[in-house]
């Protein structure tokens, strides 16, 4: 045997060399690897040709495979092997950890590893039944050396993490384990600790292997620190984290010392438990963690570990905002200021990740009931807003070298793009936090914004480097260039100021003066940059509401803000900025309609610049103060002048004309032209594309903002109440209404004519160069793909570049803006509209037309489920084929970039498109109750239905319930979606749509055809999704639903139920027994969703990864030892209780 040994040993030397090799053929290695595999899985000779190559002798990439032949024995032949072999095995095991390692220093770390495994795996499968002397014999192996000690450290952290972290192992097992350990844990965490302590002291003799084990030592603590008892964490008065406060100055073990930190005062638990954490407070531990922080290296250790000690002390002030006025009396800390000084360091610190992980802690002690008011954080809120001023400076982009925090953004950043999402997002944090601190401290801060602002205003525009310069506009800034972004952050800063101020001041302590004075500045300031015009823009949004207090400054805000000649971004922005001010503020803007309706006027004549975006939002503004006038004639009157001119052009013959014959308009609008990029001749096609656009924005800007008073009384008084409804609910007139209804046919019949152009012999009117008009944009495939845009050419790129995007654009507005003019017409007439004479046909003689030939990114802004459900099940067949398509027609496929990319996206907008159609049913049908209770699913499954579940309905969905075509309709889509490849919307719409729907209609007579439907559509759907664990909960739970509220009534779900795969005949009978006998033991309600789970467990799929995986069965040992229950009566033998107490022969 032993010659056997060794020849099989020499040829699998020799088939690990050639694996390794890397001038061994592919051919060679892989039937090397397939000899080798062969060997683990049939060979005999495993445990003595595993302990051969794993000696030491051997070089290390032998002895892994050895190890691992070892691993692979225990893993998967462990259950059938006899007792002896398995004895004799862990004997040879423990004999590797004993004398089968070299030195410490010297020992490969994948070797350790593979070792730490093979004893873990044993643990798992024998401990503490069959081998209750586990944890005396690791005890043990710690005295014959370090890197004894070392492996010992590695078993205990293997298993803590196999048990309790990521529970790879059966649940009884896993109970035994666990409850064994917690049992023990005193004395582990004893051993841990004097482990710890001994081998700290030999490291600071300068003694290298004793590092090694120090830094094991505290990863397995970290490995139990996370789950067990608190009381292991603070006993001895915290000595533990004492010492791991010490261990914080020493720079090989700062780092694992940090984790283990970190985790401690990271835990949850009783607040009387966590009270002892408030130690940490102390001179001491302060002291140890501003020593560490102080930092004088730069390199990436370093950096990780300041990271930690930030994450430890951000730690460390959640703990203090929870125990701090709390029931359990903690006071507050006598050196909080140093606490708070050391948190500041960290926020000014040059990386711009630091300072974002602070900002929860900073939120929560401004926040803070008790702390807040303490004189050292209102000191401290000052200095934070300070350093605010840097912080909200967008600088440290990984591609540059302007900053110090450049350095830092390398190491945390993949490029500037991923910098540039991180800084948003740390942005908005901040201006949570500022307003936070603004509430502290009203005027302080208001008095930082205003010096901020003057500062800029004082300061000569610095448009930076070349790399910095707009790359389209000579001599204007870009982005990146150092004035804007102060400018930027400036801004920002004085948006949080100004939203706070008025809510924490009382109006007489407000700073009116000043900020009028600051106002006046900002007006004044002229500037012909756009991007910092967009911020002068912002600054006088944000300073507007000091204006209502001083209304002579009104007519100079209103003056200034459509007055911008810039490029088209910060004209959008002017815009945006003028309607939101009349939004917000238009009770007091009325008393200046009259001058501001001149003005506009003046501006329509005598301006010939002035875009249409511009003038229709000019027109929107005073829309919104004629609210205002809450008198119905007095409005409908204002209304007739201002559309007068839209309304003739939009009903003009030649505009119908247009509007009603596709050929007529592709030619109207130039699609049927060649034009070059050069050409210089009048844009006729593009001043009417421009009429056009007008028409549309105006009306689309009336309907949407024309509305009748909030309060009744008013809406009475003012004519716009016409009648009420027989619940009482008043029926309302909007000023508005006759435009629109004059405008309607036209509108229609460009919404007819757009879905006409699609149409093969409308394609192929297009022109040369507009042969692409209508596919998306590549800005509209970016953000459907979810790719970011280069930061530069997001600012500095025009919007639409060449005569296709320019036609691209205005076929994308107008079918966007039609679809809004109707939806804004359903929410602003209301009555009105959905009143209007055979709308129904004209909607569907318009919306409807030629919506096959629609393609799916034209289809998002109308959602129509009836129409899209066989569209869409159609598509994702397409899908469906791709991912499924076979290695070899894989590779007979030769696809170019552009091919998949074309794919993804197509994939994506049906994604997306899917989404969007169960989101409208979902709104359309369901209460906004039942929708925000997604956990309704998970409410107990009951057997009779609910009395009245169309309260989880809403008015719509109770209508369209009713009729029988609409709902089985509804039902199919919704139980179709569940198997399309989307886990997002198979979890939304199984936890929300299916069963809310489905149980409507459950007391009707459905088909047995379509129970079965219903039903096998979940189980197929747990086929696609049910190795994702939300779906997998939500769907099983659907089924189960439907099961138990329908089988009573259909018998053939059961026979759905015995076609499951591996499903126990004998299990299902007894679970329909119980759900069948009214008479049958009842069982509590997890035990059967329990009992369900396993008896559909053969329909879940499995995911790609884990289709081939070999199953590691553990098979379960004997209970651990209970102590049996006392059968004596205990009213018999004891005298207990009252009777006892007052017994005569009981003396007190």
């Amino acid at each position: 045997m032993a010659d056997q040994v060794a020849a099989m040993c020499e040829q699998l030397i020799k088939a690990v060399n050639v694996i390794m090799d890397a001038e061994t053929s592919h051919i060679y290695r892989l039937e090397a690897l397939k000899f080798c595999e062969e060997f683990k899985e049939t060979n005999s000779f495993c445990v003595p040709c595993g302990v051969q190559l794993a000696d030491k002798s051997q070089p290390a990439v032998v002895r892994h495979f050895g190890l691992q032949i070892l691993e692979h024995v225990i893993k998967f032949r462990w259950n059938n092997m006899q007792q002896q072999e398995k004895v004799q095995l862990k004997e040879c095991a423990m004999q590797l950890l004993s004398k089968g390692t070299r030195s410490i220093l010297e020992e490969e770390s994948h070797i350790k590893d593979v070792l730490s495994r093979i004893i873990v795996e044993m643990i798992k499968r024998e401990w503490p039944q069959h081998w209750p002397d586990m944890l005396k014999e690791m005890e043990a192996l710690t005295s014959e050396g370090e890197a004894q000690t070392e492996l010992v450290m590695l078993i205990l952290l293997r298993l803590a993490e196999d048990v309790i972290t990521f529970q790879t192992l059966p649940s009884q097992r896993r109970r035994d384990i666990q409850q064994t350990l917690t049992q023990n844990m005193e004395s582990i965490f004893s051993f841990l600790m004097a482990i710890l302590h001994l081998n700290v002291e030999d490291y600071r003799k300068l003694a290298r292997a004793h590092c090694r084990v120090a830094v094991a030592t505290l990863n397995t603590l970290a490995g139990y620190i996370d789950w067990v008892s608190l009381v292991y964490i603070t006993t001895g008065n915290c000595q533990l984290l004492e010492m791991l406060c010490l261990l914080l100055s020493e720079p090989e073990l700062q780092l694992e010392a940090a984790e283990c930190l970190l985790i401690a005062i990271s835990r949850k638990g009783k607040l009387e438990d966590r009270k002892p954490f408030m130690l940490l407070f102390d001179d001491v531990a302060i002291h140890y963690i501003l020593s560490a922080a102080q930092a004088v290296e730069v390199v990436e250790r370093r950096y990780i570990f300041l990271k930690r000690l930030c994450q430890v002390l951000c730690a460390l002030g959640g703990q203090l905002c929870s125990l701090v006025g709390s029931d359990v009396e903690v006071d507050v800390p006598a050196n909080l200021n140093k606490y708070i000084e050391a948190l500041l360091a960290f926020t000014t610190h040059s990386s711009q990740f630091l300072k974002s992980s602070t900002l929860a802690t900073w939120g929560a002690l401004f926040r803070h009931e008790t702390l807040s008011k303490e004189a050292v954080v209102v000191e401290m809120a000052i200095k934070y807003l300070r350093a605010s001023m840097t912080n909200l400076v967008k600088t440290g982009f990984p591609s540059r070298d302007d900053n110090p925090s450049c350095h830092h953004s390398r190491v945390d950043f993949d490029s500037d793009e991923d910098f540039n999402t991180f800084f948003n997002s740390f942005r908005a944090q901040q201006g949570e936090v500022v307003r936070s601190a603004c509430r502290i401290v009203p005027l302080e801060a208001f008095q930082i914004a205003a010096e901020w602002l003057q500062y800029q205003i004082a300061s000569p525009i610095d448009m930076g480097d070349a790399t910095c310069k707009s790359k389209t506009a000579e001599g204007l800034c870009s982005i990146l260039s150092p004035s804007v972004v102060q400018w930027d952050a400036m801004t920002v800063f004085m948006e949080c100021m100004t939203t706070q101020i008025f809510k924490s001041l009382e109006e007489e302590k407000l700073p009116i003066d000043q900020s009028m004075e600051l106002l006046q500045a900002v007006l004044n300031y002229d500037t012909k940059d756009p991007l910092i015009l967009s911020c002068v823009l912002t600054n006088i949004s944000a300073l507007f509401p000091f204006v209502i207090h001083r209304p002579h400054f009104l007519p100079q805000v209103l003056y200034k803000a459509p007055r911008t000649r810039a490029v088209k971004n910060v004209r959008r922005h002017a815009c945006s900025s003028i309607i939101k001010i009349c939004r917000d503020y238009s009770q007091f803007i009325l008393p200046c309609f009259d001058m501001f309706y001149n003005h506009v006027k003046k501006l329509f004549t005598s301006d010939a610049t002035l875009t249409h975006m511009e003038k229709c939002s000019l027109m929107e503004s005073l829309v919104l103060i004629s609210n205002q006038f809450k008198d119905f004639a007095k409005q409908k009157a204002f209304l007739d002048e201002l559309m007068a001119p839209v309304v003739t052009e939009w009903t003009s013959d030649e505009m119908r004309h247009v509007l009603w014959d596709p050929a007529t308009f592709l030619s109207f609008v130039g699609a049927d032209q060649v034009v070059t990029e050069q050409s210089t001749d009048t844009d006729t096609a593009g001043l009417n594309r421009g009429r056009l656009s007008f028409c549309l924005y105006a009306m689309l800007g009336v309907v949407k903002r024309a509305h009748w008073p909030a309060d009744l009384e008013e809406a009475k008084a003012g004519g716009f109440v016409v009648s009420y409804t027989s619940a009482g609910t008043p029926i309302y007139r909007n000023p508005c209404t006759a435009q629109f209804l004059v405008m309607l046919p036209n509108l229609l019949a460009l919404i007819r004519t757009q879905n006409s152009l699609f149409l093969p012999e409308n394609l192929a009117r297009l022109s040369e160069t507009f042969s692409r008009a209508h596919e998306m944009m590549d800005a509209e495939k970016n953000m459907v793909l979810g790719l970011t845009q280069h930061l530069l050419s997001t600012y500095d790129s025009p919007v639409y570049r060449t005569n296709l995007e320019r036609m691209q654009g205005f076929f994308n507005m107008l079918y966007d803006n039609c679809f809004h003019v109707l939806g804004n017409a359903g929410m602003s007439l209301q009555q009105e509209f959905y009143t209007i004479e055979r709308l129904a046909e004209e909607i569907a003689g318009s919306v409807f037309v030629s919506l096959d030939h629609v393609p799916d990114h034209r289809l998002r802004p109308m959602i129509h489920i009836l129409v899209c459900l066989c569209r869409l099940n159609v598509k994702w067949q397409v899908i469906n084929q791709r991912t499924s398509i076979n290695d070899e027609d894989e590779e007979e496929v030769v696809c170019q970039e552009s091919q998949v990319t074309q794919e993804m996206l197509e994939e994506q907008l049906v994604r997306l498109l899917t989404r969007e159609v169960l989101d409208f049913l979902t709104v359309s049908c369901i209460s906004r109750k039942a929708h925000e209770a997604e956990d309704m699913m998970m409410d107990s499954v009951q057997s009779s239905l609910p009395a009245q579940p169309t309260a989880e309905l809403t008015e719509l969905g109770k209508c369209l319930m009713k009729h029988e075509n609409i709902y089985m309709s509804l039902l199919t889509l919704s139980f179709t979606s569940l198997s399309w490849k989307d886990t997002t919307n198979c979890h939304r719409t199984a936890s929300i749509v299916c069963w809310t729907l489905l149980r409507q209609v459950v007391g009707g007579n459905l088909l047995p055809e379509a129970v079965t439907w219903f039903y096998t559509s979940v189980l197929r759907s747990l086929q696609v999704h049910g190795q994702h664990e939300v779906c997998n909960s939500t769907l099983t739970q659907l089924a189960m639903l439907i099961y138990e509220n329908l089988r009573p009534r259909y018998m053939e779900l059961k026979a759905v139920m015995t076609q499951i795969p591996n499903i126990s005949v004998e299990a299902l009978d007894q679970y329909d027994h119980r759900l069948m006998d009214p008479n049958a033991q009842k069982v509590g309600e997890k035990k059967r969703k329990d009992q369900f789970k396993k008896l559909i467990a053969g329909t879940v799929g499995k995911a790609l990864c884990q289709q081939f995986r070999k199953e590691v069965h553990i098979r379960n040992l004997p209970s651990l030892f209970k102590k049996p229950k006392s059968d004596k009566d205990i009213l018999k033998t004891e005298a207990i209780g009252l009777a006892a107490l007052f017994s005569p022969d009981n003396d007190l």
